[in-house]
């Protein structure tokens, strides 16, 4: 038994811990160079599955300590940009900076400094750039100064909207209706889908709020997120020992696996259009130690450590009568 996570967990129900625990912020949001690179591999990887535009309503599941992968979004020519989160990380002058060094690294074309997974290089110029999305016309139009100004009004004022920029966060995001119905073009998250604790509402919610013909797309981390020694070993825990591994905190992760994911997004409508998965090479638990709830998981589902999907709301189409 790993008794780091159940020492966490129990400290949760200390006053004022779980409150610490949950301000501690996510870490990676706070550089630009990351914020810019999961925006060209999510804004890539939509265009090499069908996308054909620049999505003008862009929707962002946990965007964490800045909003800095919607403001790269922002920035290509994204108009409208709502952040939705369980927890208000974002912090005003961290937006503040992140921008300031987005605006820098689209008008180099800075190259992508880390390949990652997926690797999706198959898709960019000889200089890394994905110059077929972001032709010189588009950047110029997208980073004219005075769009540029008035981004920067909307994240300095925190008003919701200037002219015909939007810019809005919510959170805690707990309502079915958070996004208005069929108002968003794109709604992406990366790495936050393993710890949303109703995917069935989840999914169904992204299924109303999306216009038709709207896509999404989703990195997901299946790993333990370090409540174990193995990758895999959250799988090993009983449904008591797990409920003292969360404690009082929000979330943590919900330990669904890549399965449970295709089958939601279908069940509710959605069209598959990109399934990438990324199979652990780290040793993990053996099948015989899994928990009673996990004992019959499938093969595939027990090796995949993360995956990259992508799906697409259907076309409504209108019949002549």
């Amino acid at each position: 038994m790993y008794l780091r996570p159940l020492a966490i967990g129990a400290s949760t129900f200390i006053p004022g811990m779980r409150r610490l625990l949950t301000q501690r912020g996510t870490g990676s949001t706070s550089s630009a160079t990351y914020c810019y690179e999961v925006w060209l591999k999510h804004l890539v990887l939509l265009w090499a599955h069908g996308m054909r535009a620049m999505p003008k309503t862009l929707a962002e599941l946990g965007p964490g300590d800045s909003l800095g992968v919607g403001l790269a979004a922002v920035l290509c020519g994204v108009d409208h940009y709502f952040a939705l989160d369980v927890v208000n990380y974002s912090n005003p002058r961290l937006n503040l900076a992140v921008f300031d060094e987005l605006i820098a690294l689209l008008r180099n074309r800075t190259p992508r400094t880390h390949t990652g997974w997926p690797d999706y290089d198959q898709y960019l110029d000889n200089n890394l750039f994905p110059s077929h999305i972001l032709t010189d016309g588009v950047l110029e139009k997208s980073l004219a100064p005075s769009r540029i100004e008035r981004i920067r009004a909307v994240l300095k004022t925190r008003e919701r909207e200037s002219r015909d920029i939007c810019i809005e966060y919510r959170a805690p995001w707990l309502d079915d209706d958070v996004i208005d119905k069929e108002s968003v073009d794109v709604v992406l998250s990366h790495a936050v889908l393993q710890s949303v604790l109703d995917l069935d509402r989840t999914y169904a919610a992204l299924y109303a709020g999306l216009k038709p013909g709207g896509s999404m797309s989703h990195q997901i981390d299946f790993t333990s997120f370090r409540t174990s020694r193995q990758w895999n070993g959250h799988w090993a825990y009983s449904e008591a020992v797990w409920k003292l591994i969360v404690g009082k905190r929000p979330y943590l992760i919900n330990r669904e696996p890549h399965s449970t994911h295709v089958d939601l997004l279908r069940k509710h409508g959605f069209e598959l259009v990109c399934d990438l998965q990324n199979y652990s090479n780290e040793p993990g638990i053996r099948r015989s130690q899994l928990s009673a709830r996990w004992n019959r998981i499938g093969e595939d589902d027990f090796a995949c450590a993360g995956a990259f999907i992508q799906a697409r709301k259907p076309e409504i189409r209108v019949h002549a009568v």
